[in-house]
């Protein structure tokens, strides 16, 4: 089932192999990446564990660079609560009944920042280079078009080598290197960089 979207679409280049539906906070929508069929829909209140039990999953060294600690319950649960309150606008995708990957738009409470909207886009290992990852970054893309955001900003850390790489693909450029910004899971200390997208002239709606 498909359901209607409005709002203008993001004129990007799509993964080879791919083909997609919009997805729809009321419905369960498809996108064929390679041979396989996923299932996307927006995040739900039920979706703790299944969060949880993705982010348990990932590679230690992804484990190392997650901005939040989503192997525990209770940061997912205020996490949850961000998409509740209109913060965090997540799209997750789903494999076989399981919990795959998410893209997710956060917004920042400052005011003189509500312009802004950063992207974060998690997925499986067993599922990374099939094209559902540009597909839940565009799904990104075309939220923040839909609030009138006008640019769009990925975080991460100077170690992170292919994140930057496929930001840079999509559009972004950096916009500063933070020296020991952020702290790991093991307690060291790193460098993090800024990249952006101008998404353009317009006004967000408070709608």
């Amino acid at each position: 089932m498909t359901g209607a979207r409005t709002g203008a679409r993001v004129a990007r280049p799509r993964h080879p192999g791919t083909t997609e539906r919009p997805v729809s906070t009321q419905s369960v929508d498809q996108v064929q990446c390679g041979d396989r069929t996923y299932d996307l829909r927006r995040l739900r209140p039920t979706d703790r564990d299944d969060i949880v039990s993705l982010a348990s999953a990932l590679p230690e060294i992804d484990l190392q660079f997650l901005r939040s600690d989503l192997t525990d319950p209770d940061v997912v649960e205020g996490w949850i609560h961000d998409a509740d309150t209109g913060s965090r606008f997540t799209t997750l995708a789903h494999y076989e009944g399981e919990l795959v990957g998410y893209g997710s738009l956060n917004l920042r409470g400052l005011h003189w920042m509500s312009h802004l909207g950063e992207i974060r886009v998690i997925i499986a290992e067993a599922h990374r280079r099939c094209g559902l990852g540009h597909v839940l970054t565009e799904r990104v893309f075309e939220t923040a078009r839909e609030l009138g955001l006008l640019k769009l900003v990925a975080q991460m850390t100077r170690e992170q080598i292919g994140a930057r790489r496929v930001f840079e693909r999509l559009g972004f450029s950096p916009e500063a290197l933070l020296t020991d910004w952020v702290i790991d899971r093991s307690g060291r200390t790193r460098d993090m960089m800024i990249m952006s997208y101008d998404l353009g002239a317009g006004k967000r709606s408070r709608t």
